[in-house]
């Protein structure tokens, strides 16, 4: 079985005839794989989880399989209609197009500065070339530069106040608790309970925060194919016309943004640490049993999470063996596994993970990293990709892969349960997964749209800044011996080269982009406090160091912060408890905020500007979801940021922290200081691009009219040989 799918799905992927057309599958192969996918839907039954970090439930009803199984049928038998109607429809597809295909490879906060001197330095010799003989310009990011908000951006050519994502974090308007703002993901809600069993009676709710649409998806409208790999903020996939893999915010197993484990021998350490929890693993003489945790048991709330027992057998002070499940894996001291299969089983119900094990020490004590547990691409248990074979068929082409959105494990460095050098090689190996899926892409599409993103330039230059800031708080001795930024640069170089050597045809348009730049994160604020100080948040008898608002007096607070930069008024008729009236006195009082922030000065460094600016949600955004921004974005100078306490809703004892974690670089600051980069293989001669003018851009190299609610401009590119 297993040979006929991967056969079946290398011969979907690499069909000749279906290359120019830009069509994935002909018709038998399209029938296979829809009956591979009800095989999928019958044996893989989960969805969702449960609110933030608390699990998934991993049971469908089976009315969805039904659903399933009726929908699959009638595709098949509609088949032969749908085909004709699209010959017919996209015959033209590329009529007015100047360009065949388009490639955009996104290094994720790739800094121009950065770039520009390495380049004059003669470190990156083929950017250096895209300089030279096509273009390189800073490009503008978004307000505020963060990620899942410039991703948004870039995907749908609008500005936050169209698309709804304004940081990786919002509030709850009715609990003031922290929550994700881009996928709103919920349990079941009908149930059966039969004493304490429970069985779910419809599918979890998974929903997209992100709104207005991507610039793909209007590509796909007129015939043209897209393959969308990894880019931010497309959890859960969206039908189109091609094929995509998610990336940031696609959760673990147990349904949060990335928990690593520790399991060890060493009775002193915390059980719980941001990021991750540490278990005491038993051991009698040479063997160490412990267990993993998965999803919550979904047919008994009472029961916990499920469980998978493991088993290590120290060999040597070096190695040991780990068996799990059915298998044998050798482990070897400071080096990390393959991506191991690991099964949960509730019943009749298996939920398939994978996850990779880091020998940490054996003497005197046991100690053993396990990664997040992913979802297994193989087998997902949640919609990862569309269509939902593609992962699949990833899996079967390069074996298993890194699924969770942020999978390069920082919190695990910053709490020092990864090394450093064990994170670098995290980071190495997962850009190389991604290179792998890139270049496949590459290969098959040879019309039509290719984006991929890497995440290792925005994770490295987050963890190592502190190498190339001689004043930052957590730099160390080892900081004088490493070059890893610089060394991370010259491999995206040579990224960009074998990009290249694919992309000969004159026809093909490369773009190398990054969504903002970097700079150095030297000292947290604490903007809770200072709003506290100011007399613009009560705390209720003083609770400090409080998670989540939860110590804030609401009948007495007029503002308060929460995420990475923003500050939100205590709204009437918007938040539960607000007490500020809309209006003249809401105006007033961001005005009067405002004014003060930008004059906040460090008693440490008194010479220092904080902060360049305060931005008005209301005069800066503009759309129908504007309302749900911040009131307020801090625009931070260099070398601060929002506090690590500020980002989860805790008031310390001091507005200024140093920050001391690795995570020593930053680009949650004014987005004057931290461009991106645009680099092409074409001329660009527009003066000051846009990260939000690409969708339009590419829209508009392939002939297709862009939409009127887009925010972005085409910009003027030179196509050799271009007739128009």
């Amino acid at each position: 079985m297993k040979i006929g799918i991967k056969k079946t799905l290398e011969t979907a992927f690499t069909t000749p005839r279906l290359k120019d057309s830009g069509c994935l599958f002909n018709r038998p192969q399209i029938q296979k794989l829809l009956l591979f996918g009800l095989v999928l839907t019958l044996s893989t039954q989960a969805y969702a989880y449960i609110g933030p970090g608390a699990g998934f439930a991993v049971m469908g009803s089976f009315l969805a399989v039904f659903s399933a199984i009726l929908a699959g049928a009638l595709a098949m038998f509609l088949w032969p209609m749908r085909f004709l109607i699209r010959v017919i429809r996209y015959r033209k597809a590329y009529a007015r197009s100047r360009i065949k295909r388009c490639v955009i490879l996104g290094l994720d906060g790739m800094d121009p500065k950065l770039a520009e001197k390495m380049m004059d330095e003669g470190k990156l010799p083929t950017l250096d070339n895209l300089r030279k003989h096509g273009t390189f310009k800073p490009l503008a990011t978004t307000t505020p530069s963060m990620s899942p908000v410039a991703w948004s951006s870039f995907q749908t050519g609008t500005n936050p106040g169209k698309h709804n994502i304004f940081d990786f974090l919002t509030r709850d308007k009715k609990t003031y608790l922290p929550k994700l703002s881009s996928v709103d993901i919920r349990g079941t809600q009908k149930i059966l309970k039969l004493g304490r069993l429970t069985i779910p009676l419809d599918k979890p709710d998974i929903r997209l925060l992100r709104k207005s649409t991507p610039f793909w998806v209007t590509l796909g409208k007129q015939g043209i194919f897209s393959n969308i790999i990894r880019v931010p903020i497309t959890f859960p996939p969206e039908k189109f016309y091609g094929v995509s893999l998610s990336g940031m915010c696609v959760p673990d197993i147990r349904g949060s943004q990335g928990t690593f484990s520790i399991y060890h021998t060493n009775h002193t350490r915390a059980d719980e640490v941001t990021g991750g929890q540490y278990h005491t693993a038993k051991r009698n003489d040479n063997v160490v049993t412990a267990e993993l945790y998965g999803p919550d048991n979904p047919f008994n709330n009472s029961a916990g999470p499920l469980i998978c027992p493991f088993e290590v057998r120290i060999l040597d002070s070096t190695s040991a063996q780990l068996k799990i499940g059915k298998d044998k894996i050798r482990l070897n001291l400071n080096q990390y596994s393959d991506w191991i299969t690991v099964q949960f089983k509730a019943g009749f119900v298996k939920v398939s993970g994978i996850c990779k094990f880091l020998l940490q020490g054996t003497e005197p004590e046991f100690q053993l990293y396990v990664t997040p547990i992913n979802i297994d691409p193989a087998k997902p248990v949640m919609p990862i990709s569309y269509p939902k074979v593609f992962s699949t068929y990833l899996s079967k082409q390069q074996g298993s892969f890194a699924t969770l959105g942020l999978a390069e494990d920082s919190w695990a460095l910053n709490e020092k349960a990864l090394p450093d050098n064990g994170f670098i090689q995290q980071c190495l190996t997962l850009d190389d997964e991604r290179e792998t899926m890139f270049f496949d892409s590459l290969d098959k599409v040879s019309r039509g749209l290719c984006v991929c993103v890497f995440d290792g330039t925005d994770r490295l230059q987050h963890t190592f800044w502190r190498d190339i800031d001689t004043a930052h708080p957590a730099r160390d001795d080892s900081s004088n011996d490493r070059h890893v930024i610089e060394d991370l640069y010259r491999r995206m170089d040579s990224l960009v080269a074998r990009t290249i050597a694919k992309c000969k045809n004159p026809d093909t348009m490369l773009m190398v982009i990054s969504d903002h730049g970097f700079n150095s994160f030297r000292y947290g604020v604490d903007l809770n406090r200072w709003l506290e100080e100011h007399g613009y948040l009560t705390l209720k008898n003083n609770d400090r160091n409080t998670k989540y608002l939860k110590a804030v007096d609401w009948s007495k607070t007029k503002a308060f912060a929460i995420g990475l930069g923003g500050i939100y008024l205590n709204m009437k008729n918007r938040e539960s408890q607000g007490i500020v009236e809309r209006g003249q006195e809401a105006q007033a009082l961001c005005d009067e905020i405002r004014h003060k922030l930008c004059r906040i000065t460090d008693d440490h460094q008194p010479n220092q500007s904080v902060i360049k600016d305060v931005y008005q949600a209301a005069k800066i955004y503009k759309g129908p979801y504007r309302d749900n921004a911040p009131d307020l974005l801090v625009g931070f100078c260099p070398g601060y940021r929002v506090s690590w306490e500020t980002a989860v809703g805790t008031v310390t004892e001091k507005t200024f922290h140093p920050n001391t974690k690795a995570w020593s670089g930053d680009h949650c600051i004014d987005p004057s200081f931290v461009p991106g980069v645009l680099f092409s293989n074409c001329r660009i001669e527009t003066e000051n691009p846009r990260l939000m003018d690409i969708g339009p851009t590419i829209l508009d190299l392939f002939g297709v009219d862009v939409p009127g609610y887009m925010d972005g401009k085409p910009l003027a590119v030179m196509i050799e040989n271009d007739k128009t």
